[in-house]
């Protein structure tokens, strides 16, 4: 792994053969690009309305990437899309077609993406949810739609392959990269929870989907990676890449467990009870601790789809069928 110093303190380090990791400070979180370069680059991720400006741009020093992949859609990784467009007018944008609705409308996704929680009594803070509707750009559209499985050429020895990996979002996507066996997954998998710098859990993981998100822990591990590049955490290398799907999954059992529990024992709940419940057992969060509501709401789904709870028609209330 080589190190060499960047713009505004960044670091820029290649941390496999033609794969490039972008580091910076996003609020509490460490926070990661990737630029996967032969003869043609690719760029995975934007970031927010300021990554390209302050950190991307600095460190591409006036190369245009010919791809740039947004991984899913969450405002720090697609935020930065109008500013890349600007400066790389002829790039290519990608994104699996199931995230492509939010990635190119800030309102859609300021509605479905992060509205929701208000519903349940789950609202972002007002500073918090003014902090996402200022992190993205202005609308940008995706050229090409992916469905999972294409494989992109970058050089004469660099084939990257496009992963679906949702759970965490529906058209989450990753990249595999046979030739040193890494595999760029950004929030595809988040172990028990996002960190800050100093690697203490802080945030729920957020997976919106149990069988998706377990699914994308099961192809990762099937293709027993050298190492995992994501968003929010160091590199994960060698034993340590099994271990990090190993807490994924069992961050998923613990909570699903919870859920069964709290209704053994009432009978009926509503989702802010349920997350009143549950943060302190898995976490307790300190940051965005309402986002365990989606990865509650999912496993009462979940439930619902096995026959096994009862939604209300206001949608505010579960009960065993």
């Amino acid at each position: 792994m080589r190190e060499a110093p960047g713009g505004r303190g960044l670091i820029k380090m290649e941390v496999a053969p033609g794969i490039h990791r972008i580091e910076s400070v996003l609020g509490p979180r460490p926070f990661s690009q990737y630029l996967v370069a032969g003869e043609r680059s690719l760029l995975v991720d934007t970031g927010v309305a300021e990554t390209p400006g302050e950190v991307i741009l600095p460190f591409l020093a006036g190369r245009q990437p010919d791809f740039v992949l947004n991984s899913h859609a969450d405002v720090d990784h697609f935020g930065g899309n109008a500013a890349v467009r600007s400066a790389a007018p002829h790039a290519v944008f990608l994104a699996h077609e199931l995230d492509v609705p939010w990635i190119e409308s800030a309102e859609t996704i300021l509605r479905e993406r992060y509205g929701w929680y208000a519903g349940h009594d789950l609202a972002y803070p007002p500073d918090v949810l003014t902090w996402l509707a200022g992190a993205m750009g202005p609308d940008t559209p995706v050229d090409i739609r992916l469905r999972g499985g294409e494989r992109i050429r970058l050089g004469r020895e660099l084939v990257v392959e496009v992963l679906h990996l949702p759970g965490h979002s529906p058209g989450h996507v990753g990249l595999w990269d046979p030739a040193s066996r890494t595999a760029i997954v950004m929030d595809a998998v988040m172990g028990r929870g996002l960190l800050d710098m100093e690697g203490k859990v802080i945030s729920p993981p957020p997976y919106f989907d149990v069988e998706g998100y377990l699914g994308a822990a099961r192809t990762l591990s099937a293709l027993r990676p050298e190492r995992l590049l994501t968003a929010h955490y160091d590199v994960i290398e060698g034993a340590e890449v099994e271990r990090f799907l190993a807490d994924t999954v069992a961050f998923v059992g613990d909570a699903g467990r919870i859920v069964e529990t709290a209704f053994a024992e009432s009978g009926e709940l509503t989702l802010a009870e349920l997350v009143e419940r549950a943060d302190p057992e898995l976490g307790p969060f300190t940051a965005m601790a309402n986002e365990l509501g989606g990865t509650m709401r999912a496993h009462l789904q979940a439930l619902v789809r096995d026959g096994l709870a009862r939604e209300d028609a206001s949608g505010m209330h579960w009960t065993t069928a």
